[in-house]
């Protein structure tokens, strides 16, 4: 774990990802705040391409809680059984569904605490639907986001709780709204676990890692 970057190299570092590409966005392929919810619930150890091969025509028949419910569990299930956890995430995608129906008027919440109460929704879902659906500066912190957090000291943490509290804590206001993008990006694509690509890394200056790869 790298010692915790200071405030001119954090800004320093936000400021080359945001002219890079100024505006990142999430790669689970959605139609409303409902499609959201479930891509990103039936994400969960799995790839984003995976998810949006199975809901690509999901989403053409279900886009909604009320068509989710009439296409049924076993009908969910034909459509995402190549995704990891399938049947358990088809339960929980129709229970999330009905909750909706009967408590919320069939529309998804948009308070973290109201998302998190429903079924297969954690805090990094609802994180990654309230700031990509209602563009709240919340950080959902993933694999990608703690590696690079902790590689960097961009914000190092034991677990992903203290890395979003170093999110919160550290990067300044003007990046919030895009920095687990950003971040979750930047490990996917260079800061990668086995073979980081420090050679082609913008902020290769700035990063103290030690097993740089060059």
């Amino acid at each position: 774990m790298a010692k915790q970057l200071g405030y001119t190299e954090i800004n320093d570092i936000f400021a080359r990802f945001a002219a890079a590409e100024a505006a990142p966005e999430g790669e689970l392929n959605h139609t409303n705040a409902y499609t959201l919810v479930v891509a990103v619930a039936l994400s969960a150890q799995a790839t984003d391409v995976g998810v949006n091969k199975a809901t690509e025509a999901l989403f053409k028949i279900a886009d909604t809680p009320e068509k989710m419910l009439a296409l049924g569990e076993e009908g969910l299930v034909e459509h995402i059984k190549s995704i990891g956890l399938y049947r358990n995430k088809a339960k929980n995608v129709i229970k999330l569904s009905r909750i909706l129906v009967e408590q919320y008027g069939s529309e998804v919440p948009n308070s973290r605490a109201a998302l998190i109460s429903l079924p297969g929704v954690g805090r990094k879902t609802a994180n990654v639907v309230l700031n990509m659906w209602w563009d709240h500066p919340a950080q959902a912190v993933d694999t990608h986001i703690f590696r690079v957090g902790n590689r960097t000291g961009i914000c190092p943490g034991k677990d992903v709780d203290a890395v979003e509290r170093a999110i919160e804590d550290h990067v300044p206001v003007t990046y919030q709204q895009h920095a687990h993008h950003w971040l979750i990006l930047h490990g996917r694509y260079v800061c990668k676990a086995r073979k980081p690509m420090c050679s082609n890394c913008l902020i290769r200056d700035l990063c103290p890692f030690e097993e740089k790869n060059l």
